[in-house]
């Protein structure tokens, strides 16, 4: 029988090689494109030593026209398209944000084209809970209105999902949340090129070694302890969300819609390393810091609509999570 092609737009990246796994597990054909500007080709050979097979892996960038035509051109089955390739460092995107508005936007704009020129008319698209804002209601559900982003990197997803909504495409844009852990193999994993900015990460690395200590930015926001709270999705959970958007844009003739994906729940940062400190058995060194250009205070998703609509329901828990993410920190 013959298997239903997916293109992975940045499948070579964290969340893109966990939900490859997803796709050849549950009988899709991915295919990644990557430039590996940021990420590995350690994922690739992670991915195929789990599933127990070649990966179809084009070394091309989204933003180039020409490039993905000759992709296009190579694979003419194509049903979907599964959009993570982005750079996304909410700090880094401050600081530079030409790069991310000339990298996040330019490649979906080139993409889109092209799909259009060979009537690929399906599209997973990687959004983000800051498309949010600061929102005014917790926990956030998809019909909060977008408020002014606190980063560039918010904003390219703002104004990506509005590109998406004015092309003539079936859609499902999926706005995660924060995603931590790795694959029960641990073979699969975060390989950014760039200094960790995400939490999870930066502990593991004061965990190993790589840094001598690590900055809490702010404690004095209205929180329960101070600092910012965030809600964590293992990156399984995750990538079985795009599997299941997958299936549910197949089956249908038209949509346009947005789901959120997280567990529901928002966890400080000063818990997530105590926690990180209690199930590792580790002691974590840390000081605190000013706030951080970007960051928004407090936020967690209403995860109703997807649950009643797509069946899907975080099944993963946070000490998996925190325990894979050290385990391949370990073995990077």
């Amino acid at each position: 029988m013959k298997k239903t092609d997916i293109l992975v737009t940045g499948g070579a990246g964290y969340i893109g090689s966990h939900t490859l796994v997803e796709l050849h597990n549950s009988g899709y054909r991915p295919i990644i494109v990557d430039n590996l500007s940021n990420t590995s080709l350690e994922n690739i050979k992670g991915a195929e030593n789990i599933i127990k097979n070649k990966i179809t892996f084009y070394e091309f960038d989204c933003t180039d026209e020409d490039q993905m035509n000759e992709l296009f051109e190579l694979e003419n089955n194509i049903e979907a398209v599964i959009h993570f390739a982005a750079f996304k460092a909410v700090e880094e995107s401050v600081r530079e944000p030409k790069k991310y508005y000339d990298n996040n936007i330019g490649s979906l704009e080139v993409l889109l084209k092209i799909m259009k020129k060979y009537d690929v008319n399906n599209i997973i698209f990687s959004s983000s809970c800051t498309v949010y804002g600061s929102p005014d209601i917790l926990p956030v559900s998809e019909s909060a209105p977008f408020k002014k982003a606190e980063s560039p990197y918010g904003e390219t997803k703002q104004l990506c999902e509005k590109l998406i909504d004015e092309v003539d495409l079936n859609s499902i844009s999926l706005r995660y949340f924060n995603p931590v852990g790795s694959h029960d193999t641990c073979l699969i994993g975060d390989c950014s090129a760039d200094k960790p900015n995400n939490l999870v990460p930066i502990i593991c690395e004061v965990a190993g070694g790589k840094r001598n200590t690590m900055q809490i930015f702010g404690n004095d926001y209205k929180t329960i302890d101070g600092t910012c709270v965030r809600d964590y999705i293992h990156v399984v959970d995750l990538a079985k969300a795009h599997l299941a958007a997958l299936n549910h844009i197949l089956d249908s003739k038209k949509i346009k819609t947005a789901y959120n994906i997280g567990v529901g729940k928002g966890v400080s940062v000063q818990e997530v390393i105590d926690f990180f400190e209690k199930i590792n058995d580790l002691k974590i060194s840390y000081k605190i810091g000013p706030r951080r250009a970007g960051d928004v205070e407090e936020i967690y998703s209403d995860n109703t609509k997807i649950n009643n609509e797509l069946n899907w329901f975080p099944v993963m828990s946070f000490e998996s999570a925190l325990k894979t993410a050290w385990i391949w920190e370990k073995n990077k």
